[in-house]
């Protein structure tokens, strides 16, 4: 399969593009469902995009937004929530209402049960018409890490040792206190219309040449995204500099 590469040539194009590529797909859809990531990679882009809707306003009554993942057993108010940066980062420079954005629970009472509950609602709203993902430094996508089945489903999975670390520092957790990764999986994630992978910087050049050129393996989850049939590589120069 022939695989369609964008390559920027700085971080600010990317940014720029990355955040006209959600505009074009509301523009073209106003009742899209549209996933989005957190992350370093993408938080720049986001406030583009309440730029520009600020500047050239849509109509964003039926659109849905969504986060892929989140963390568990942390207040949805923590600044590392990913509710709480795409709220900060979007949802709250432009007018929807809250049903039009829709996250996995940070604490739910049953967490196989809300997570069915999440993929269920974004079916019933139509499926995902895009989803844009980060690509983590070992190729992983949300919390669905390396050596996850590519037959996966919405789930708590284990987050890595360093992010368990930090957010327990950070909120004074003991540990004893459970912290997960609620995530869409990766059969979720493939069946979403269209993909953009957004990956830039020189410290992700390694995996976007293992993603791109090496076999598809769940020992490197992004690499699946070879056989999506309308899957977007966007990079910039430093992270495409090994391809």
């Amino acid at each position: 399969m022939k695989l369609t590469l964008n390559v920027q040539p700085d971080e600010a194009s990317f940014d720029q593009v990355a955040a006209s590529r959600l505009y074009d797909q509301i523009a073209a859809n106003p009742r899209s469902v549209i996933g989005l990531s957190t992350g370093r990679t993408t938080g720049n882009m986001h406030r583009i995009l309440a730029r520009m809707l600020a500047d050239h306003p849509l109509d964003l009554r039926g659109i849905t937004f969504f986060g892929q993942d989140e963390i568990t057993g942390v207040p949805k108010e923590y600044s590392g929530a990913c509710y709480t940066m795409l709220k900060t980062q979007l949802i709250d420079a432009i007018d929807i209402d809250d049903s039009q954005f829709l996250m996995l629970s940070t604490c739910p009472d049953d967490y196989p049960q809300a997570a069915a509950a999440f993929t269920a609602e974004l079916e019933a709203r139509g499926g995902i018409d895009l989803l844009l993902l980060g690509l983590g430094e070992n190729g992983h996508l949300g919390f669905n890490q390396p050596g996850t089945p590519f037959g996966s489903t919405a789930r708590v999975a284990e987050v890595l040792p360093e992010l368990d670390a930090r957010v327990r520092r950070e909120l004074g957790l003991g540990l004893t206190d459970p912290i997960g990764g609620a995530t869409l999986g990766l059969q979720d994630v493939m069946h979403a219309r269209r993909l953009i992978l957004a990956a830039k910087g020189t410290h992700k050049a390694a995996i976007v040449k293992q993603m791109l050129c090496g076999p598809v393996t769940e020992a490197v989850p992004a690499s699946m995204l070879q056989l999506h049939p309308a899957c977007e590589f966007l990079l910039d120069a430093e992270a495409a500099s090994l391809l």
